[in-house]
């Protein structure tokens, strides 16, 4: 089977291994789609971000889905030729995290794709892949790239959780990539009164009017665009922080209301923050990190036909054109989420 491995920044290689076979408890997927996510791209541009660095080489992905090829043994619910999304979140179950619903903070995990341990965990694109059957959703009715967009919405899904009840709220979404414009998706399927959204390209910003924002701001060309939501003490109920840029977290926050709550999803360095005005508002800032049993629930939104994440996928390019592909998703003047077609030859 061919795999999409990641050397160093630039080196990105499509290797052949050995196929795999599946244990007890496992599934082996025949992939169909993957997606291509910020992390990888960040390990395809620069080796890694911040800390997190390749030490080895490093199959990417995590956002994939595919048909079930073979099964263990002690495995009952799922059949060969049938369409699965595939969680990349693999907890322990045993820590003291995991023991207590959390999760997505177990001291173990073993997420698709990832540097952050030595040896890395190796990620989800390759032709073949074994799974733990528990990993395995069902997605009977979606298509392949609904399918592998499951990971993403899980990740909103979470986040919209500890933003709470969005029913009559005034949202702001700053960062249009997948998970703001998820975001803005999310928040209008939840009853979201106002949505405003805010990015640098005109492309990105187009697609978040078409996904459901009331109002888009290009704030590279405005950049006190939202200073008419600062009267009164401000105007935003909710923000989800999607782009991971402290300039973006700190412009928003004059238009965040009294005991306004702010998400942030964007992984990106250590922000400076305006304390004290945050203090003076009581506004309450929430971390949103990965997912678990929130996966599920994306799929069975995708199947209920209550959140429509098609308008998302706008290239699918030959697994045998991964460097094509990475680059594509590099420009966001022109890419939302580019998906990977594993069926090609």
């Amino acid at each position: 089977m061919r795999t999409i491995t990641a050397h160093a920044a630039k080196d990105l290689r499509i290797e052949e291994h050995d196929d795999p076979l599946p244990g007890p408890g496992q599934v082996l997927i025949h992939l169909e789609r993957g997606g291509i996510c910020g992390s990888d791209l960040h390990y395809f541009n620069h080796g890694g971000f911040g800390t997190v660095r390749l030490k080895e080489p490093m199959i990417l992905g995590h956002e994939v889905a595919g048909s079930v090829a073979g099964v263990g043994d002690g495995v009952t619910g799922l059949i060969e030729g049938q369409l699965v999304a595939v969680s990349p979140s693999r907890p322990c179950g045993s820590c003291r995290y995991c023991v207590e619903g959390s999760q997505n903070h177990c001291l173990n995990m073993r997420f698709y794709g990832s540097a952050m341990p030595f040896p890395h965990i190796q990620g989800a694109f390759r032709e073949r892949l074994v799974a733990d059957a528990v990993q395995c959703v069902p997605a009977d009715g979606l298509t392949n790239a609904e399918a592998a967009m499951a990971e993403p919405l899980s990740v909103v899904l979470h986040a919209a959780k500890q933003a709470g009840d969005l029913m009559g709220k005034r949202v702001l979404v700053t960062g249009c990539g997948p998970i703001g414009l998820l975001a803005v998706t999310v928040a209008r399927t939840g009853g979201a009164l106002e949505i405003t959204a805010t990015d640098v390209t005109t492309f990105t910003l187009a697609k978040a009017s078409e996904v459901g924002a009331d109002r888009t701001i290009n704030v590279a060309d405005q950049p006190d665009g939202l200073a008419g939501y600062t009267a009164d003490k401000g105007h935003f109920d909710v923000l989800f922080e999607c782009s991971g840029i402290a300039a973006a977290l700190a412009a928003a926050i004059p238009a965040m209301r009294p005991k306004g709550t702010i998400i942030q999803l964007g992984l990106g360095g250590d922000m400076t923050l305006p304390v004290q005005m945050m203090t003076a508002k009581e506004l309450s800032l929430k971390g949103s990190f990965r997912f678990h049993e929130e996966f599920a629930i994306a799929v069975q939104l995708m199947k209920a036909r209550r959140i429509d994440v098609a308008p998302l996928v706008t290239q699918i390019v030959p697994m045998a054109d991964a460097v094509k592909a990475f680059e594509t998703a590099s420009d966001r003047g022109t890419a939302i989420k580019v998906h990977l077609d594993f069926s090609s030859p």
